[in-house]
């Protein structure tokens, strides 16, 4: 047994069983009851399942096992170790018998412990192949058992046993420990690169309003998983030119976000005062076409305004852009279709001209077809009205406004979709 303590120890094995006292009558092979088994560990388990920290949440289960199922499987004691390189560290430690040093380690490369790591599980009484008897026998170990967990094996929990205790009872329920210790392993690590997409694409919307003279803007997105296919963007062409886009890729979380995300990484690097419109859309549109994530379609509203009023834009695939003007509305159509479907896709142009006072409403899916309890969408036609009727509010009331209707519309559910609002007034 190969042991590298950080301090002289008296070696000794990991897992540990004592002696039965002398004299005791041997316990009865009981039959075990695995359904009513399985429920136990499902209630001492659910802990795991509310932790978002690994390692308090393995300690705890530590003593919970040991606790809970000193009389169903035999358990004693039992210990937590995690992986440092070439040697595993004692963590923690729990139930009845002889502790060990707090700082003691001991080598991955132990016979027993490779084999472990092999198999997931191991365990071993007196007489078997792999029982050291040099070892455990001076200390009066009959049987142990143990479990590796995490990725590359990280953690490792071993359990001091009663010497007559059924291994298959101990097999289905430390196995079944660690499938679920596992699982929820899995799930925190998932849960982390989730939202550390969801940073990145929070990232990539504008930190703050653009200031561009004689207008009014203001955007907004609103995810509906942790991470959204929505995203809007201000881009400054030059001083007296401002792009804007808005974007919704096809579904929400990571695969529309990660799609939504290359748009508006393409229109930042491609757009520019004097490259022409229409050849950069359709060049985005053949890098979305070769995509690995080609079934994620993306539509996109994307325009220049310039100081004077000018917009030009060009609308792929996505909900016509609402311009009022007085009491009347301008639906912008001009474009081609979404993007990704048609590497080939050809584009156009669109002209309007936005006079003082005029509102222009960019939207995505989310907004207008939003579902209420009873099934009904919110719909383009009652967001007219509602634009309508508050069309004097700031550019960002209006759009908390939209949202927040959006939001009152679906409940008592949640929003199926993202939803984005984009608005720009002329003020001058």
């Amino acid at each position: 047994m190969n042991l590298e303590p950080k301090r002289t120890l008296k070696p000794r094995p990991i897992p540990s069983v004592q002696k039965e006292p002398r004299g005791a009558r041997p316990r009865r092979k009981r039959r075990v009851d695995f359904r009513l088994l399985h429920k136990k560990l499902e209630h001492t388990l659910a802990h795991i399942a509310g932790s978002d920290e690994m390692v308090p949440a393995l300690k705890e289960s530590l003593h919970s096992i040991v606790r809970d199922f000193r009389d169903d499987l035999g358990l004693l004691a039992g210990r937590l170790y995690e992986r440092r390189g070439k040697i595993y560290r004692l963590l923690d430690q729990s139930g009845r018998g002889p502790k060990v040093d707090a700082d003691f380690t001991f080598s991955a490369s132990y016979k027993p412990i490779e084999r472990l790591r092999l198999d997931g599980y191991m365990f071993s009484r007196q007489g078997d192949a792999d029982f050291d008897q040099r070892i455990e026998r001076p200390l009066g170990i009959q049987a142990y058992a143990a479990i590796v967990i995490g990725e590359r094996n990280r953690y490792l929990i071993s359990f001091t046993l009663r010497r007559r205790f059924p291994e298959e009872q101990i097999t289905y329920a430390l196995n079944t420990i660690r499938h679920v210790i596992n699982i929820k392993i899995q799930q925190l690590r998932l849960e982390d690169i989730i939202w550390e997409a969801s940073e990145i694409q929070m990232s990539m919307l504008p930190r703050e309003t653009p200031r561009f003279k004689g207008y009014d803007i203001y955007g907004h997105a609103v995810p509906a998983d942790i991470v959204g296919g929505d995203l809007f963007d201000y881009i400054p062409i030059s001083e007296r030119i401002l792009g804007l886009a808005i974007a919704d890729s096809r579904g929400h979380g990571l695969p529309a976000a990660l799609q939504a995300r290359d748009v508006i990484v393409g229109l930042r690097m491609g757009s520019e005062e004097h490259f022409k419109m229409v050849s950069m859309i359709e060049k985005l549109n053949r890098v979305i076409a070769r995509s690995a994530l080609a079934t994620q379609f993306v539509s996109l509203f994307y325009g220049e305004l310039e100081e004077n009023g000018n917009l030009i834009y060009c609308n792929a695939g996505h909900h016509p852009g609402l311009l009022l003007h007085g009491d009347r509305f301008t639906e912008l159509h001009e474009g081609g279709l979404l993007l990704g479907p048609d590497p080939q896709a050809k584009y156009q142009r669109g002209f309007k001209f936005l006079k003082k006072g005029d509102l222009l409403v960019l939207f995505t899916d989310g907004v207008v077809e939003a579902i209420s309890a009873s099934g009904e969408e919110f719909g383009t036609p009652r967001l007219r009205n509602l634009v309508l009727e508050s069309r004097n509010l700031s550019a960002k009331e209006l759009v908390q406004l939209i949202l927040n209707r959006v939001d009152q519309w679906c409940q008592p559910r949640k929003p199926a979709d993202d939803r984005t609002a984009l608005v720009i007034r002329r003020t001058a």
